[in-house]
């Protein structure tokens, strides 16, 4: 098991100036950076992968649609834009020697209609998500869609959600994103959803209930990381969560208060507690290099 950390915990942009994080995290003792490419025009994929290749850290990646470019949208030449922009998102995760790319990859962030999903909705999201992974074929990148609580989304919204979606997409390189701060506003039984994934399951974030540190919140954590064990994840777990000084995304996903004392102090003690839990739970061949 890997363990990773997202970048919008430390800073609300990735250029550059930005590349100094690798360091930092494998210092705090990940072995895996999410990274956000905030504005996929100044993203230094090449720089990135180097990077990362020197100092022997994974990468995995995070990005959310924005509402002009929504491939749910009704307005064709929109639903064309998401697909535009997640091909080349896409392009940049493959420079960069990105594992998995998730998020909400699929539709536009923050979009509602005022009704629930719709079957048209359905088609063209599937349709333009298949285009997408289409795209990255003939790559190692995966393809992840991740399930959203109903003040962030209406379109996938538990496990069996995304499970369909990726079974309707139909390509070997699209799988399943699960994060317990939105399993725990949805599911009827945590646990269970993530059972029923099985092996659609490609990337899992493990983020407070209330976004704060994983342990020091209302998660079941002990039934959480079982059912992962249970159906032989092994390949990462991210803390996630947001730096409140930061407008944006704080803003979008309404975080107004600290819940650490520093970023870091957040990583170390959601890392420090995940290690030793999953020595606990996961068998030794899959917990191999932790300490």
């Amino acid at each position: 098991m890997r363990f990773g950390v997202n970048s919008l915990l430390f800073t609300n942009t990735f250029d550059r100036s930005d590349l100094g994080l690798l360091d930092h995290v494998r210092d705090l003792g990940f072995d895996t950076l999410e990274v956000t490419p905030v504005d996929p025009d100044v993203f230094p994929a090449a720089d990135l992968r180097r990077r990362a290749e020197d100092l022997g850290m994974h990468l995995n990646a995070n990005f959310a649609l924005p509402l002009e470019a929504n491939t749910i949208d009704p307005d064709p030449a929109v639903r064309e834009k998401g697909v535009e922009l997640s091909k080349k998102v896409v392009d940049l995760c493959i420079e960069a020697g990105v594992e998995v790319y998730c998020g909400a990859n699929y539709c536009a962030w923050l979009y509602f209609t005022g009704h629930k999903r719709t079957e048209d909705e359905w088609k063209w999201g599937v349709e333009a998500f298949r285009r997408i992974g289409e795209h990255a074929e003939g790559s190692s990148l995966v393809l992840a869609v991740e399930t959203l609580n109903r003040f962030e989304s209406y379109y996938l919204n538990t496990a069996a959600d995304a499970v369909r979606f990726v079974e309707d997409v139909g390509l070997d390189n699209c799988k399943v994103h699960l994060d317990s701060f939105h399993l725990i506003r949805e599911e009827d039984d945590m646990a269970a959803a993530i059972r029923a994934t099985g092996d659609q399951l490609a990337c899992f974030q493990a983020c407070g209930s209330q976004r704060g540190i994983p342990v020091k919140d209302m998660v079941p954590w002990d039934e959480t990381l079982q059912a992962l064990a249970d159906i032989g994840y092994d390949f990462c777990i991210t803390v996630e969560s947001f730096n409140p000084n930061f407008e944006v995304p704080a803003s979008k996903v309404a975080i107004w208060r600290e819940f650490a004392d520093s970023p870091e102090q957040l990583a170390q003690e959601g890392l420090k507690f995940l290690q030793g839990k999953c020595a606990e739970i996961f068998p030794a061949r899959e917990m191999a290099g932790v300490t």
